[in-house]
């Protein structure tokens, strides 16, 4: 019972136990289109996939699962989501309990009202926000699928309904069978999914100094100014590389109008972030574009979200120490701010560890398998980084490999909380210290 009551072994515990659910929920003969069990492998791993919102699949999931499977998966991800978003925003306020009380004042200031005391007010806010995206951009998408793509009521308010709750919670799964690559021209499918993704990677942290300070941008936290500052510069980059690599490309953007080259070129730079969805064939995108892709899943969104990757503001705080670095100066900070050692140094952890995982799946995979290593990593890191986007090798991994990527999507999703809170519950300052003694570097 003493290891319930500690947060950073309790989340891990629930997330097993909803993916041990999950799994048995699929497992079911019910949950398969042609009523057979489905094999324990291919039940645990979409479980994993949709508690850690990813979105990777071995199987189709509007052909293969029925509609109790469906429907399954998809409260999966909306808990997986929310109870990510939750935990996450909470576990950054229970971290101040470890700090004395001139490191509670300063943090108090950063984070504004994010506190303990106001944590009701922070899940009232997680919900609402939730369920008003989603029934928004359900009835926007259930709109257009039955008036301009000729379905039926039911099934319109049914995908409209699914690809926006996968959409908020950054699931990637779909009821299509090629995602969304049959709406790649349709503006008011796109669009409203894009904007929902981009919304909820953010993370609440933001939101919640949006609601407090509105267009006050001198009034926002650091940390909301990086993150807001970092999707801007991820998703301008990715639009420039992704339509000026692909521009000529005759299996992705090649044959399309001016018109819908931009667009999807900035749909695409929107869901390397996190989402999972694709208008556009990754099978057929060149080398070049699926490496600055995996870049961009790497880094993905915004802390205390739906988001996976290392997060934007730990790739900002790498940036700042490199720039301080090359520009000579002692503190590496941003808008007018300087960041602790201790944040230099969680950042420096985070991205290191995970880069440390996915090379050794990576190369664990690549050992058990004939497939192309540029595949292999682009899985792997999309795994990590629970984003759900696939060259199509998914399938055709043995079951080792899939065990590796189930590991890797529970790790992405819930080894980023508990690391970044056991490293700050964790810090403590020594009463002595070495002799300084500088090695060569370089």
């Amino acid at each position: 019972m003493n290891a319930l009551r500690n947060p950073i072994r309790l989340i891990p515990l629930l997330f097993l136990g909803a993916i041990a659910i999950g799994t048995v929920l699929l497992s079911l003969p019910i949950a398969t289109a042609d009523g057979t069990r489905a094999p324990l492998m291919t039940a645990l791993f979409t479980a994993t996939s949709a508690v850690a919102v990813t979105g990777l699949i071995v199987q189709d999931t509007p052909t293969y699962w029925s509609g109790f499977g469906q429907v399954a998966i998809m409260a999966m991800f909306q808990i997986g989501g929310l109870g990510i978003m939750t935990a996450a925003t909470l576990f950054g306020l229970i971290a101040g309990r470890g700090f004395g009380l001139r490191d509670r004042m300063a943090t108090h200031v950063e984070r504004s009202r994010l506190n303990l005391i106001s944590a009701p007010s922070v899940i009232r806010m997680i919900l609402g926000i939730t369920i008003t995206v989603e029934l928004t951009v359900a009835i926007m998408l259930t709109l257009r699928f039955a008036t301009h793509w000729n379905m039926s009521w039911g099934q319109a308010a049914w995908h409209g309904l699914f690809q926006s709750v996968s959409a908020f919670n950054n699931a990637g799964f779909s009821t299509f069978s090629d995602s969304l690559m049959s709406f790649q021209g349709d503006w008011l499918i796109l669009v409203p999914i894009g904007l929902s993704v981009i919304f909820s990677a953010l993370g609440f942290p933001v939101m919640e100094d949006w609601r407090e300070h509105g267009w006050r941008w001198r009034q926002w936290t650091l940390h909301s100014k990086m993150t807001l500052a970092g999707t801007l510069l991820l998703l301008i980059g990715g639009f420039a590389a992704i339509l000026g690599m692909e521009w000529s490309n005759p299996g992705t953007l090649g044959p399309m109008g001016w018109g819908e080259k931009l667009l999807n070129a900035a749909f695409h730079s929107v869901m390397p972030r996190t989402a999972g969805f694709n208008s556009l064939d990754l099978g057929a995108m060149r080398e070049e574009t699926l490496v600055v892709n995996n870049v961009l899943m790497f880094i993905g969104g915004g802390s205390a979200g739906t988001a996976g990757g290392i997060k934007i503001t730990t790739f900002m705080v790498l940036l700042a120490i490199v720039l301080a670095e090359i520009l000579s100066r002692r503190d590496a900070g941003m808008f007018g701010r300087r960041f602790g050692h201790a944040i230099e140094r969680q950042a420096l952890t985070v991205a290191s560890i995970a880069l440390l995982l996915v090379l050794c799946a990576t190369m664990f995979i690549s050992s058990v398998t004939p497939l192309a290593f540029e595949d292999i990593l682009f899985e792997a890191i999309s795994a990590f980084s629970t984003v759900g986007l696939s060259t199509g090798i998914t399938a055709q991994l043995p079951p080792s490999a899939l065990f590796v990527l189930v590991m890797l999507m529970f790790v992405g999703r819930v080894g980023t909380i508990t690391a970044a809170t056991a490293l700050a519950l964790g810090s403590s300052e020594r009463r002595y210290r070495y002799p300084e003694e500088n090695p060569i570097v370089g």
